[in-house]
């Protein structure tokens, strides 16, 4: 699961990688530098952090302390569903009859676009819900423990715990998008039908977006630590870049691994395209 869908994306780089630039740079500037950077100066000096929000503000997306950041939440949420709908119009066509073309990817955006909307939504209302409870226990923690050793660990211990609730909560509605997108069913007969498509996959997915999750984590927090903060959102651009792209194709190869569909793209053989 974790090798196939890498494997379509470095093959595929230059293919899918201009839908990942405009939600790479929103995301660049969503996250509170400073706020993080403080939190995890407190973290190893063992120094609680009894502010909610200053820790809601590490960890959230949606940012309202400056038009920036209010704005790049927005662009955030508005280009992962846009975008995420172009790029995957084109990889269901190039994985169902072998052809790679940007022709025609935003010819599906209206038919799809309120369904790409809702389930972008769903995950950032998902993840949000995710910051707002980490933060909680973050301050709870914070509000009873001194030392340095049981604070890290109570806070890495409630960082895993609340993170496999989160990825356990989209592994369920993961493959609703490509169910809508290939079949046509409704909203509810998609969901449905993902969800039996997803069970039989479900530890595989949580471990593999568990794993990817985790090193996000560890890259975000190794630039806050080392890096400027230009630097930082420049690095965290990037990072974000392999993120947003492998999230979402992952959707497309593991609907159609667990829907049992031919891949053309696989069998070279739509004539007179070098794939």
């Amino acid at each position: 699961m974790i090798i196939g869908n890498w494997k379509y994306i470095f093959k595929n780089l230059w293919f899918v990688l201009p839908f990942a630039l405009l939600p790479a740079a929103f995301f660049a500037f969503s996250f509170d530098y400073e706020a993080l950077a403080v939190l995890m100066e407190s973290l190893t000096a063992g120094i609680p952090v009894v502010d909610f929000v200053l820790l809601f503000r590490a960890w959230s997306i949606i940012r309202f302390d400056s038009w920036i950041g209010a704005v790049a939440g927005i662009g955030v949420y508005l280009s992962c569903a846009i975008f995420m709908t172009g790029m995957l119009s084109l990889v269901e066509k190039h994985m169902r009859i072998g052809k790679r073309t940007l022709n025609g990817a935003f010819s599906q955006l209206w038919h799809h676009l309120f369904s790409s909307l809702a389930i972008t939504l769903l995950f950032l209302f998902l993840y949000e819900l995710w910051a707002v409870v980490l933060s909680a226990l973050m301050y709870a923690i914070g509000s009873f423990i001194t030392g340095t050793a049981g604070l890290v660990l109570l806070s890495v211990v409630a960082f895993i715990a609340c993170t496999f609730v989160l990825l356990y909560c989209i592994s369920t509605f993961y493959l609703w998008y490509p169910c809508v997108q290939l079949t046509g069913f409704g909203p509810y007969e998609a969901l449905r039908y993902s969800h039996q498509l997803v069970i039989n996959v479900r530890v595989k997915l949580v471990f593999t977006l568990f794993v990817s999750f985790l090193l996000l984590t560890a890259g975000l927090i190794a630039m806050v630590v080392l890096l400027s903060e230009i630097v930082f959102r420049v690095g965290l651009f990037v990072l974000f870049v392999f993120v947003f792209l492998s999230f979402c194709i992952r959707m497309e190869t593991l609907y159609f691994a667990t829907d049992r569909l031919e891949r053309e793209d696989l069998k070279h053989s739509y004539k007179g395209v070098r794939l």
